[in-house]
C-alpha cells in the first residue's frame, strides 16, 4: 500500500480545498433513491469546513455522453443541503460548493491535462475521498492529484484499512462470499483470494458457470461459455476444495418475478428451467460457515433479490453477516442495497462505498487514484 498524507497531516484553515467524493447515487425518475453515498461523504466535507476551509466537491454521476440535465448534480446538492447544517451551494457559493458532473466534460475519462488544470485552479489542497472511483485514472482522480498537494480523506483511509484486513494477516477462519450474475466480474478476486481464504462461498448467477464447468446440467441458467476454461483452471487447482457451491437452488420456468418456481437440488435441475436463487439447504449451509468465521467479506447477491420469490438467499447471507462476531465487510451496490433494505447496515463492521474499487484491491491490483497520492507523502506540514 503506497504511503500518503491524510487530513491529520495538514492545516486547512483559510485554504481552498477540492474534494473528490463519490456521489454517484442511484436515480429513479430524476429522484435520488438511495442517499447512502451522500451520507458517507458528508463527514469529510463538514470536517474541512469546521477546520476553516472553503470546500469544493467534484464527482461524476452516471455515464452521460456530454452535458445532460438528467445527470445534473443539482439534486445531489439539494439532498446534501438537507442532510447538513453547513451551507451548500451548487456550482457557486456555500461553505460546501457542489460542482457540476465531471463526466459532462470528455476530458474527465481521458484524464485530460487541461481539465485537470481547470479543476486544480486556485486550489491549495486536493482531498481524494472517493473510494468508489480510485480504480479509474480520470482527471478528477489522478490528473488533479498530479498538480496539487493531495491527501487521502477519512472515508478513503477507512476503506483502505478495512480492505487491508482481508489481504494482510486476516483472522481465521477467513471466509469470502461471492455472488452476482457473472463469474467474469469476480475471476480476479477468486484467483487472488482463493489461496488466502479458508472457505469461499459462491452463489448468485455466477455459480451456474462454475457448476457447468464441473459437469452439471444447469438448464437455461446464466452461463458464461467463454469463461468455462478459466473456471476449470481454478477448479483443477490445489485450493479448489475451499470452494463451496450451492447444493440446492430456486428455479423458475422463465426470468420473471411472477414465474412458476420451485426448489430443487443442483443435480436435478430440469431442462428449460432457470436458477434464480440459492435454496433453503444452501442458505443454512452458507450461514453456518459465516457464523463460525472470524473474518468475512461479502460481494454480490445470491439471487435476483429485487424479486420477493428469489430473495431468501441474499437475506440469509445478510442476516448471518449481522449475527456473527467476526470482522465483516460488505461491498458492491447490490449487496449494500440488500443490507440496507433489511435494516442491517449498522450490524456489520464495514459497509463499503465502492464495488469495483474494492474488487480490484482484492485482486491485488494497484488503484491509480491512491498510488498518485504517494508523490506528496513527504510534504507534511
Amino acid at each position: 500500500m503506497p504511503d500518503y498524507l491524510t487530513l491529520d497531516d495538514v492545516d486547512v484553515d483559510g485554504m481552498d480545498v477540492l474534494v473528490r467524493s463519490d456521489l454517484n447515487v442511484p436515480l429513479e425518475n430524476g429522484a435520488i433513491s438511495d442517499d447512502f453515498r451522500i451520507r458517507a461523504a458528508l463527514p469529510t466535507l463538514e470536517r474541512l469546513v469546521d477546520g476553516g476551509a472553503r470546500v469544493r466537491v467534484c464527482t461524476h454521476l452516471g455515464r452521460p455522453d456530454g452535458p445532460d440535465p438528467a445527470y445534473s448534480l443539482r439534486p445531489v446538492a439539494d439532498a446534501m443541503a438537507a442532510l447538513t447544517e453547513k451551507e451548500v451551494g451548487f456550482e457557486t457559493g456555500g461553505q460546501i460548493t457542489v460542482m457540476e458532473n465531471t463526466r459532462f466534460d470528455p476530458g474527465e475519462t481521458a484524464n485530460d491535462p487541461t481539465m485537470a488544470a481547470r479543476l486544480a485552479e486556485d486550489v491549495g489542497l486536493f482531498v481524494q475521498d472517493a473510494f468508489g472511483s480510485v480504480h479509474r485514472a480520470h482527471a478528477s482522480t489522478v490528473g488533479v492529484a498530479e498538480l496539487v498537494r493531495s491527501v487521502a480523506g477519512p472515508l478513503l483511509v477507512g476503506e483502505l484499512e478495512a480492505f487491508g484486513r482481508f489481504l494482510v494477516d486476516p483472522e481465521v477462519p477467513y471466509v469470502v462470499v461471492l455472488g452476482g450474475a457473472k463469474v467474469s466480474d469476480k475471476l480476479g478476486v477468486i484467483e487472488n483470494l482463493l489461496p488466502r481464504v479458508d472457505v469461499m462461498l459462491i452463489g448468485g448467477g455466477m455459480c451456474f458457470t462454475i457448476l457447468k464447468a464441473k459437469g452439471e446440467e444447469v438448464g437455461t441458467s446464466l452461463v458464461e461459455e467463454d469463461q468455462l476454461d478459466s473456471v476449470k483452471r481454478f477448479l483443477d487447482g490445489p485450493d479448489s476444495e475451499k470452494i463451496i457451491l450451492p447444493v440446492d437452488v430456486v428455479i423458475a420456468k422463465e426470468f420473471a418475478e411472477t414465474a412458476e418456481h420451485k426448489v430443487t437440488y443442483v443435480k436435478e435441475i430440469p431442462p428449460g428451467w432457470t436458477g434464480l436463487d440459492v435454496g433453503r439447504e444452501t442458505n443454512q449451509l452458507f450461514a453456518s460457515v459465516i457464523r463460525t468465521a472470524e473474518t468475512v467479506f461479502w460481494n454480490g447477491p445470491m439471487g435476483v433479490f429485487e424479486w420477493e420469490p428469489f430473495r431468501s438467499g441474499t437475506e440469509a447471507i445478510a442476516r448471518a453477516m449481522a449475527e456473527t462476531t467476526a470482522f465483516t465487510a460488505v461491498g458492491g451496490g447490490d449487496s449494500v442495497a440488500a443490507l440496507r433494505a433489511l435494516g442491517l447496515e449498522s450490524e456489520v463492521s464495514h459497509v463499503s462505498t465502492g464495488g469495483g474499487a474494492g474488487l480490484e484491491l482484492l485482486e491485488g491490483r494497484e488503484l491509480p487514484g491512491v498510488a498518485v497520492l504517494s508523490r506528496w507523502a513527504g510534504s507534511r506540514s
